[in-house]
This record gives structure tokens, C-alpha cells and sequence, in this order.
């Protein structure tokens, strides 16, 4: 596996958003994650996209934070906020995801953010346990879907 920091629009960033939508409608039937999103926001030192290829070049994985401040939606100074991981389905369980966190963690860190954060949701119970056995605590509701019952967030200092 090749892990490597890519724009956010690049194509293959584009195909895995697109299938992780996918799976988000299943799950809740909503079509997808409506979080405003702009590939700047994953620039340099901002926030990072990150894809894994497998041995065939193929993207197989993803994951980006970015830099979120005190804002009327519940965030803190120095927080960075993970968006977009997601595995493709033969891949899962392969330790991708907890990779991919791990260097973005890192990264969010050496950028001068305090506290990673994260929203997830109540039908997805393997983001849960990744998040939860990776040292990540429930906090006070942040973001786009602050108000929604089925919205969990997270938080680990950095």
C-alpha cells in the first residue's frame, strides 16, 4: 500500500467520494453527506486529502482533514476536522482506515492543530469502533448535522 497526499477534485478523490455518497445512502437514505465541502480546504497547511493505492495503482481508500476554528457550529479553536475516510468494501478490514487516521493525525499535528474531530453517525458502527479503540471520546455536537439524532461526534486531543 502507497498512502500520498492528493488534491481533493483530483479524479480518484473524486470516484472514492462518490462511492463513500453511495454508502452514506444506503445507511441513511438521505443521498449522502450534504457537508459543504471545497477542495481548498484540503490545501496545505490547512488540511490534507490522502488516498492508498494497492499494488496495482488502484485507489482503495481515503481520508482528509481540515482546519476548523471557533464558528457558530460548535467547533473550537485549533480543532481539525476529519472528513472522507472510507475504504472500498474488498479492502476492509485490512488495517487501511487505521492508517490513514494515524497519518492524518500526524499531519494535523505537525500543522499546529490541538484536537482532532470527527462526525459520524449511528448506522455506521465500524467508523464507531474505529474511532473509539483509536482514543477518540464523545463530544459536544458540531458541523452541518449538530442537530441531527442520528449524528455522533468525536474528539481526541492531538
Amino acid at each position: 500500500m502507497e498512502i500520498r497526499p492528493v488534491p481533493y477534485d483530483h479524479p480518484d478523490a473524486v470516484k472514492l467520494d462518490a462511492a463513500v455518497q453511495a454508502e452514506y445512502d444506503i445507511r441513511y437514505g438521505d443521498g449522502g453527506d450534504a457537508t459543504p465541502m471545497d477542495p481548498a480546504d484540503f490545501r496545505p497547511p490547512n488540511g490534507i486529502y490522502l488516498i492508498a493505492y494497492d499494488e496495482l495503482g488502484v485507489p482503495v481508500a481515503s481520508g482528509g482533514w481540515r482546519v476548523q476554528d471557533a464558528n457558530g457550529e460548535g467547533n473550537q479553536d485549533g480543532d481539525a476536522e476529519l472528513k472522507r475516510m472510507y475504504v472500498v468494501e474488498e479492502m476492509r478490514g485490512r488495517g487501511l482506515a487505521r492508517r490513514i487516521l494515524a497519518a492524518l493525525e500526524d499531519d494535523a499535528r505537525a500543522a499546529g492543530r490541538v484536537r482532532m474531530v470527527l462526525e459520524t453517525g449511528t448506522k455506521q458502527p465500524e467508523a464507531i469502533a474505529l474511532y473509539a479503540s483509536s482514543g477518540y471520546e464523545p463530544c459536544e455536537k458540531f458541523g452541518y448535522y449538530r442537530f441531527h439524532e442520528d449524528s455522533l461526534c468525536y474528539a481526541k486531543k492531538l
